[in-house]
């Protein structure tokens, strides 16, 4: 986000100034700035309001990045007609491992499912 970035140091204010404005951290900040992290319209407003300007003249439609992955890919459509991916990246053995601890948690209640019908007899 050059725009962004530009202008908040032509006004000499820090990355850690305008993360309070917005209430985040520095960091999150930081990849916000960078188009790491998603502006959200609010955002935008109170960005621009620090840096009194209108906010058409800072914001900027993220590019998409591809990111390669194992699974599979989220997608988010966001206001103002601009279209934004996020790529979700979780190893197989990982989600291996949520279908199994799953279906135990189904097995699980199943289980006491009947035993509460026990009960109720």
């Amino acid at each position: 986000m050059e725009k962004l970035r530009n202008l908040r140091k032509q006004r000499g204010y820090t990355q850690e100034y305008m993360s309070k404005i917005i209430a985040t951290d520095a960091s999150n900040y930081s990849r916000k700035e960078s188009g790491d992290v998603r502006i959200f319209d609010d955002e935008w407003e109170k960005l621009a309001k620090a840096l009194d300007v209108p906010v058409e003249e800072i914001k900027e439609d993220r590019q998409i990045a591809k990111v390669s992955n194992e699974n599979f890919t989220v997608n988010d459509q966001a206001s103002a007609g601009n279209y934004y991916e996020n790529y979700c990246n979780i190893p197989n053995a990982v989600m291996d491992n949520l279908q199994d601890y799953i279906k135990l948690l189904k097995e699980q209640v199943e289980s006491l499912k009947q035993e509460l019908q026990q009960y109720k007899k």
